[in-house]
């Protein structure tokens, strides 16, 4: 008998907590737990759609829990669509959510154009009810209209100015005997897979204010994607290309920055850049095949490589900083300089007649695998004219075929750097030995703008003020 009490009461209290676990509680001291109480999407171009952000719903009581409605408080006519629990609509009712589980509502932005040139905010709330309860949860999205320009093809010249961004859709091209001309202020998006394709002129005119530099990047500006490298193709110089000059130009976060092809003649620069920036690009900044380029006050940061040349060409960087601290988007696994003469195709290996020029420069590296900073490699019997001016590099002996003269190996002592948060600041700190350490050069003022001590300029593209 005792026996058949026992296993009488085991049922009856597996019966009572299987029935208080099937049941719903309709406690108002219910809890759930809500991933955020605000989805907030960066700036969001016109038309062009957002990244999908997602709230997580977490019923977090021994029992099921009814919500009685989870609703986008804007309806239809909202710029925000959601997803609930896998249905795209913009309210559901009587959801059932089982004791300590959870479910995902979607969220996406599409802000329309208005006749704003400045930015401009579109809000909504996803309202949850549960229980007698109601939570809120605030959307907000930095709407943008911009130029939006699709397989774009500039046959005349033509002149962008600093009303709204630029979106680049599936490419630009700028046909010979063409040119391009950026004003100062231009910010310019570039989708993935659309490259900026020069065969005539592009000129940039940038000023050297945050708010006045011209930008090119890419067109995601959500978090973490606005930081990846590799997110848009580059800038084509190809072979019909001659005259381009960027002047305070940012370019940022492509997969090559520029990419000069070969020329049929190199007397004059393909390119000519004046306190540019080319940061966060995972193959390399500079990409040069028998062309030719004239760099002055220049930062190449965080490439995968700084400058890879070959097949020879003509090259001049004056106070140009190339720095490289090895991260999770860069790692630093290559020198940030290779020079060749040569050229590989089919394999047939051809040369070519190389002059480069390096003065009062900074070449380092940190973090990495790599102690030569500088790769140099000379095949046949063509001109080769490499040299290093008062230059500090990470190499601890000079490359054979290469003249250096006043070039040390010391670390430079930039002012800030911290991998781990992506903070890069390659200005020198007081007691960096590049201070004083240049020649003149006529360079009256730095990256920033700033003037130059005309006597002892220091190292890199940074004069310490």
């Amino acid at each position: 008998m005792k026996n058949i009490l026992l296993i009488a009461f085991l049922f009856s209290g597996i019966a009572f907590f299987s029935c208080k676990k099937d049941s719903f509680t309709t406690s108002k001291e219910a809890f759930v737990i809500l991933s955020s109480d605000s989805l907030y999407f960066d700036t969001v171009f016109t038309t062009a759609g957002s990244v999908t952000q997602a709230l997580k719903i977490t019923n977090n009581n021994e029992q099921k829990l009814r919500l009685n409605t989870i609703q986008l408080v804007g309806g239809n006519a909202s710029p925000f669509k959601i997803n609930i629990d896998g249905a795209p609509v913009s309210q559901m009712n009587n959801i059932e959510l089982e004791a300590n589980d959870s479910m995902y509502v979607f969220v996406t932005v599409s802000v329309q154009a208005t006749g704003n040139n400045l930015p401009f905010i579109v809000q909504d709330y996803i309202l949850i009810s549960y229980n007698g309860n109601t939570k809120y949860v605030k959307l907000s999205a930095w709407g943008q209209n911009a130029h939006f320009l699709n397989n774009e093809i500039i046959n005349t010249n033509t002149v962008w100015k600093n009303d709204l961004p630029y979106v680049i859709i599936g490419g630009l091209e700028v046909k010979e005997n063409a040119t391009l001309t950026i004003e100062k202020g231009c910010r310019i998006y570039v989708r993935a897979n659309s490259p900026v394709l020069v065969d005539g002129s592009l000129k940039v005119f940038g000023e050297k204010y945050d708010s006045t530099r011209v930008i090119f990047s890419g067109d995601r500006l959500d978090e973490p994607y606005k930081n990846y490298p590799g997110s848009w193709p580059g800038i084509y110089f190809r072979e019909t290309s001659k005259n381009n000059e960027l002047h305070f130009t940012t370019i940022k976060n492509a997969y090559q920055g520029l990419i000069l092809q070969q020329q049929g003649s190199v007397s004059n620069p393909v390119v000519t850049l004046d306190a540019c920036i080319l940061d966060n690009i995972s193959d390399a900044g500079i990409i040069a095949t028998k062309s030719s380029l004239v760099a002055s006050n220049c930062l190449l940061s965080n490439c995968g490589k700084s400058i890879f040349v070959e097949y020879g060409g003509n090259y001049s960087f004056t106070h140009c900083t190339m720095a490289s601290v090895s991260n999770m988007y860069v790692p630093h696994l290559n020198p940030a300089i290779t020079l060749s003469n040569s050229y590989s195709q089919n394999g047939n290996m051809q040369t070519g007649d190389l002059s480069a020029s390096f003065l009062n420069c900074i070449i380092w590296g940190e973090s990495g695998s790599i102690n030569d900073e500088v790769t140099v490699t000379k095949q046949g019997n063509n001109a080769f004219n490499i040299n290093f001016t008062n230059c500090l590099w990470k190499e601890p002996s000079t490359p054979s075929n290469v003249t250096a003269v006043n070039v040390f190996d010391a670390p430079p002592l930039f002012d800030s750097i911290n991998a781990t948060r992506h903070y890069y600041n390659f200005r020198l700190k007081e007691n960096s030995p590049a201070i004083d350490k240049g020649s003149v050069t006529g360079l009256i003022y730095d990256l920033d703008g700033n003037v130059r001590a005309v006597n002892a300029p220091d190292l890199g593209c940074y004069e310490r003020q």
